[in-house]
C-alpha cells in the first residue's frame, strides 16, 4: 500500500515538473519556426530617416537617405549595426486637394555593408512614433494621413459651423451667418479628414520595414 501512495507521488511530481517544460520548449520550437531567419523575407527593423520628405516640395525619384535603428543580420551571417546607412528614392508622390489626401510611396534600394552597398528590397509597415500617419498595405505601401473617427469630423464641423455663423448672427444677417457656418464647417471637416493637407516625414522619424527579398552583404 505504501509503494502505491509512493508512486502516485512520483508520478505527480513528474507531470509537474516535465510536462510544462516539455510544453514550453514546444511553443519555443514554434516560435522559432513562425520567425524568419536572419536576412530573410519577413525579417522587420526600424530606420530613422536622415532627409525631410514632403508632397508639397519634392518630386519622385527624389534620393533620400535613412538609417537602422536595430541590428540587422544578413542572410550568409554578416551583422549590421545600429546606424547603418540606407538609401532610398521616393517612387510616387499624389499632392493634396480638397477631395482626397495626400500621399506619397517609397523604396529602399540599398544598404551599406562592409563589402560596399547591397541591394535591399524592403518596404514600410508601420511608423511606430507617429499616430498621425499610416499605411495603406492595399494601396501598394502608400503613407497617408491617418482618418479620425467620424464622429469627431462631425463635430468638429459643427462646432466650427457654430462659430462661424456667429458674427452673422450677432449682426442679425442670415445670409452671413449661413456662409460663415458652410465655409468653417468644411473647413473643419479637411482639416479633421486630412483633406487639403500635405504630407511631411520629418528628419529622425522612425519607420518599421520589412525585407520583402533575402538581404545579401554583397551584390549577387
Amino acid at each position: 500500500m505504501f509503494r502505491w501512495r509512493l508512486l502516485t507521488i512520483v508520478v505527480v511530481c513528474f507531470s509537474f515538473v516535465v510536462i510544462p517544460s516539455f510544453a514550453q520548449s514546444q511553443d519555443s520550437a514554434v516560435d522559432s519556426q513562425d520567425a524568419p531567419s536572419a536576412g530573410a523575407p519577413g525579417t522587420r527593423f526600424v530606420v530613422t530617416l536622415d532627409t525631410r520628405i514632403s508632397t508639397k516640395q519634392d518630386k519622385a525619384g527624389k534620393p533620400f537617405l535613412a538609417r537602422t535603428v536595430d541590428t540587422v543580420t544578413t542572410e550568409d551571417g554578416t551583422v549590421l549595426p545600429p546606424g547603418t546607412p540606407v538609401r532610398g528614392h521616393v517612387v510616387k508622390i499624389r499632392p493634396a486637394d480638397q477631395m482626397s489626401k495626400a500621399r506619397l510611396w517609397l523604396a529602399f534600394d540599398e544598404i551599406k555593408t562592409p563589402r560596399g552597398w547591397a541591394p535591399l528590397a524592403a518596404g514600410v509597415i508601420d511608423m511606430p512614433d507617429e499616430q498621425k500617419l499610416h499605411v495603406l498595405f492595399d494601396r501598394e505601401g502608400a503613407i497617408e494621413i491617418s482618418p479620425v473617427k467620424r464622429d469627431l469630423e462631425i463635430y468638429a464641423a459643427l462646432a466650427a459651423a457654430m462659430a462661424g455663423a456667429a458674427p452673422g448672427v450677432a449682426a442679425k444677417n442670415s445670409k452671413d451667418a449661413a456662409t460663415g457656418a458652410a465655409a468653417a464647417a468644411v473647413e473643419a471637416y479637411m482639416a479633421t479628414s486630412g483633406m487639403g493637407q500635405e504630407l511631411t516625414l520629418e528628419q529622425n522619424m522612425k519607420l518599421e520595414l520589412v525585407l520583402q527579398r533575402p538581404l545579401h552583404s554583397r551584390r549577387t
